[in-house]
């Protein structure tokens, strides 16, 4: 098992990685002192409720949890404040109180659904991450809990720090395979901003990644997940340095709202995205190696590349003005000066923007 921490002071916590992690679940709710007289709320989706759900409820009551569930739809779509609405009538109706927990079982979606419920419910309780995708290795770092706006995502939000992140990655192998290679893309992004020995150990072992080979993806999670714990430790709140992490998302969510968060999924948005700014980076004075080796190692993991053809550019763009990053006329763009190596440009025109999302649809 490996153990990482996010330092923020009197709200540090624990980052638990590791196989056979949720058959033990009791054992580090005990330790972080979840309270075992309010009741716990777990929420899952449709998808991973039927595998993992049922085995957690029953371990945590064995334990002595009073436990109550709900179970969401699978997908962007839940994202929504009609769904979050749901949510807090299962825990008025369960009894939740100010010293109750939420826990997220699920992925980035589910994370961010039980994490700003969490946020909101009586103005904040307690909440767990248990990630149970790659993707989430991302998401269940960090605090930025949210719902989606049908014109723009994760607009509605708050930052919300877990009580811990319990990550069994064999949970990880029930994914399907588009799933996997949707998760590898934070993965690689956290090596393109912070270190580039890891992207060339991405290019060399994608092929025991994508095959799940626990050894590779223990590594490869532990090593994604301590960029994102160093950068949240230093800048909690994106007041400057943790804004490194949306590489690529300024594209990429734009294309998730026009997908209307069900065609494309986010990792894959997200890889599109990333080519993106590593085009734009070049155009501003990086060396080619950024776009050459960004591409490489997006395809070495199975990732897209290229901006599907029925995509509009005008809605693409529309949709970047509802972006959190866009600021005084001016887009707000994490740009690749090195492999390893982000800047935060906030002079970047509409105009060239619109011109990469163009050479995005004509990319080989």
């Amino acid at each position: 098992m490996r153990e990482l921490k996010v330092d923020l002071g009197d709200r540090s916590y624990p980052i638990y990685i590791g196989e056979g992690l949720l058959a033990e679940a009791s054992l580090y709710f005990d330790k972080h002192s979840i309270s075992k007289k309010s009741p716990v709320l777990i929420i899952s989706d449709a998808t991973v409720a039927g595998t993992y759900l049922l085995p957690l409820q029953q371990q945590l009551e064995s334990a002595g949890y009073r436990v109550a569930t709900a179970v969401v739809p699978a997908g962007e779509s839940s994202k929504s404040l009609q769904q979050l609405q749901e949510l807090v009538t299962v825990a008025l109706e369960a009894g939740l109180d100010r010293k109750s927990t939420i826990v997220a079982l699920g992925g980035g979606v589910v994370g961010d659904l039980a994490g700003f419920a969490a946020a909101a419910y009586m103005r904040g309780i307690r909440f767990v991450q248990i990630p149970t995708t790659i993707l989430a290795h991302d998401s269940s770092v960090g605090g930025k809990v949210a719902v989606n706006h049908p014109l723009a995502k994760n607009i509605i939000g708050a930052f919300h720090q877990p009580e811990l992140v319990l990550y069994d990655l064999n949970t990880l192998q029930t994914l399907p395979p588009r799933e996997v290679r949707a998760g590898l893309a934070e993965v690689v992004k956290h090596g393109l901003i912070w270190d580039e020995t890891f992207v060339q150990w991405c290019v060399a072992h994608a092929e025991k990644l994508l095959s799940l080979e626990p050894e590779a993806l223990g590594y490869a999670l532990y090593n994604g997940c301590s960029v994102k714990a160093e950068v949240v430790s230093r800048d909690e709140k994106e007041n400057d340095l943790r804004a490194i992490l949306n590489l690529g998302h300024t594209i990429g969510h734009a294309i998730e709202a026009v997908a209307g968060y069900n065609e494309i999924l986010h990792g894959e948005a997200i890889a599109i995205g990333m080519i993106g700014s590593a085009r734009l980076g070049v155009q501003l004075g990086a060396p080619q190696e950024v776009y050459t080796v960004t591409k490489q190692v997006l395809e070495a993991c199975g990732l897209p590349t290229r901006l599907p053809a029925h995509y509009d550019v005008d809605a693409i763009m529309e949709a970047m003005m509802h972006d959190k990053k866009f600021q005084e006329g001016s887009m707000v763009f994490v740009v690749p000066t090195a492999i390893g190596t982000v800047q935060i440009r906030s002079d970047v025109q509409a105009s060239m923007v619109r011109d990469i999302v163009e050479q995005l649809k004509r990319e080989d």
